[in-house]
């Protein structure tokens, strides 16, 4: 099949469904389907590119036993161990992103879910940084129920995140203390709330290409808003710490089959910039039109916001957010 007629059935209506033989995305050629990707991306999104950051806003001492990340409990690494923040350094970090220009800015904290005292912390946190600042709030604190959602949204938070991380085939490889089922629910809990769902994974856990396929299928299926796309960067301690890195290929094949398959979400390029040429300004022309920037959560960040910037304003896409169009 040819990538760009498949480009234009799908700008035409056409969605893809388990039901399609998937297997072409693998086996097609990469520059074709990667300039596909890049011509439904500039029909359903444009040339708007949405950055966001986030803020790491308790860390350590998780109880999950996730093998990719260092904040869990089971695993030895060199994480930093805190509790909540104060609201003061959450509302300069905000305060700091929206000068620079980022469009939405999240707290995101380890553990299995934000509750008690710290959860009505966080609620003060959103509830400041609404009053103060006009960039977009999301939040990112595991598995909360229908009625903490909605005291975030009613506190400012109009995203949040819950990845799914992988296929439901490959789940129990990599988490065994929560189900794949659990994070579904608490996605469809999002949906129902009316705020944007931000869902997505990490390839490069010792998947098959089948099971990034059927990642990007759920997701589809989820109706999910924004689609995080993070490539193993492997820690020291944790047990994925000996798995190889993705070339540069792998990843560009995987996000631009995410964009035929997700033509009208927002594909954000996450951890593992570092092994893309230029921090990823290839995968701008190959499907993606989103990215987290700034301070990474638990890798070493590699590209600050400026720089961010200025290459996403060198392939003349629009990096000016919102609030700054209404001042």
């Amino acid at each position: 099949m040819n990538m760009l007629d498949l480009a234009q059935e799908i700008i035409k209506g056409r969605r893809i469904s388990r039901e399609d033989d998937l297997s072409v995305f693998l086996n097609c050629d990469l520059e074709e389907l990667c300039k596909g990707a890049d011509t439904i991306r500039e029909y359903f999104i444009g040339d708007k590119v949405d950055l966001c950051s986030i803020i790491n806003g308790r860390s350590g001492r998780c109880p999950e036993d996730c093998k990719y990340c260092a904040q869990s409990a089971h695993y030895h690494t060199s994480c930093e161990m805190y509790d909540f923040l104060p609201t003061e350094k959450i509302l300069e970090a905000c305060k700091l992103n929206e000068r620079e220009g980022v469009d939405r800015f999240s707290i995101v904290t380890a553990g299995r879910a934000l509750t008690g005292e710290e959860f009505d912390k966080a609620i003060h946190a959103y509830e400041t940084m609404k009053s103060q600042c006009k960039i977009d709030l999301c939040a990112s604190m595991g598995f909360l129920n229908e009625e903490q959602l909605h005291r975030l949204h009613m506190a400012g938070v109009t995203s949040y995140h819950h990845n799914i991380e992988t296929s439901k085939r490959n789940f129990p490889n990599i988490c065994t203390t929560h189900t794949y089922e659990q994070k579904i629910e608490t996605l469809k809990k999002v949906k129902a709330e009316g705020m944007c769902a931000c869902s997505g994974g990490i390839i490069g856990m010792g998947e098959t290409w089948e099971d990034r396929l059927d990642m990007a299928i759920s997701l589809a299926e989820l109706e999910i808003d924004s689609i995080p796309i993070n490539a193993l960067m492997p820690i020291k301690g944790t047990p994925l710490e000996n798995l190889p890195m993705l070339t540069e290929n792998e990843i560009l094949r995987t996000i631009a089959f995410f964009r035929y398959i997700n033509p009208e979400a927002n594909i954000r390029l996450a951890a593992g910039r570092a092994l893309l040429t230029n921090d990823g300004e290839i995968a701008f022309e190959s499907g993606a039109s989103a990215s987290i920037t700034g301070d990474m959560l638990t890798t070493v960040a590699c590209a600050t916001i400026r720089s961010d910037r200025e290459m996403l304003k060198s392939l003349k896409r629009d990096v000016t957010p919102e609030y700054w169009k209404n001042k």
